[in-house]
């Protein structure tokens, strides 16, 4: 994918099931609440929280849900004081992986952590040993079944601002954008009538680590493992997998 890592979209297609099954609505409510916390409760002038929001109303969460969310961030109502840690490590293979983790306890999900990278082959690695290699970025997905003009859709997603069009993956079309622009990039696509089915902040990895077999089967294990842990809001891996290998994973 452009020599980016796959696992930013093999992650939407993961939270669009979870979605269905509600096991998605902690995570985006702590996600909200620290959210408004850094950087206020207003979405039009907070990215972040603009982009929570969404996946919230994409995930079918209540209005009252979101604004409680929002108020416990911004102190208007009490709650859990919860704490963003960033932890960063080493997979099978030694691709390189960095969580983005948002607890109410500190002293318990660390060594949760640790036994997880361990159990699936990987190590719990020194803060800043892997975070160099990403950079964030805006993600945007847009059903491929939508039939838009690939020509069309590269003339527009440039002109608006876009980075890079990717159109590698069988269901998506991958837009990337810079971290301050994705808002803008997806309105003006939207106001061309293209179906923006996602559109996130993701850490995109500078270089990739190919990975087959027992390793690739390994990882895919652990960022599964992470990504089921109710303290952990994002998982980020530079592994790069062939398709077929994944699919023969599912």
């Amino acid at each position: 994918m452009s020599g980016h890592s796959k696992w930013s979209t093999i992650k939407h297609k993961k939270a669009r099931e979870d979605a269905k099954r509600g096991k998605v609505f902690t995570k985006i409510i702590r996600e909200i609440t620290v959210s408004a916390r850094e950087g206020g409760g207003d979405p039009d002038t907070n990215p972040r929280l603009r982009a929570a929001v969404q996946a919230a109303k994409a995930a079918n969460m209540p209005q009252d849900n979101i604004k409680r969310a929002i108020d416990r961030g911004t102190g208007a109502l009490p709650g859990v004081a919860y704490e963003q840690v960033t932890y960063e490590g080493y997979g099978p293979g030694g691709a390189a992986i960095l969580l983005e983790v948002v607890t109410d306890n500190r002293n318990r999900t660390t060594p949760e952590i640790r036994h997880i990278f361990s159990k699936h082959g990987g190590n719990l690695g020194e803060a800043g040993c892997v975070a160099w290699l990403f950079s964030r970025r805006g993600i945007i997905l847009i059903p491929r079944d939508a039939e838009v003009d690939e020509v069309e859709l590269l003339e527009w997603a440039i002109e608006a601002g876009a980075e890079d069009l990717d159109t590698e993956d069988e269901e998506y079309f991958r837009v990337t954008t810079a971290a301050e622009g994705l808002h803008v990039v997806k309105d003006r696509l939207e106001a061309r009538g293209v179906p923006v089915e996602s559109a996130e902040l993701a850490m995109e990895p500078s270089t990739t680590t190919p990975l087959e077999g027992r390793q690739a089967e390994q990882m895919i294990r652990l960022v599964e493992a992470f990504d089921d842990h109710d303290d952990v809001q994002n998982v980020w891996a530079n592994f790069d997998i062939d398709d077929e290998v994944l699919a023969s994973l599912d």
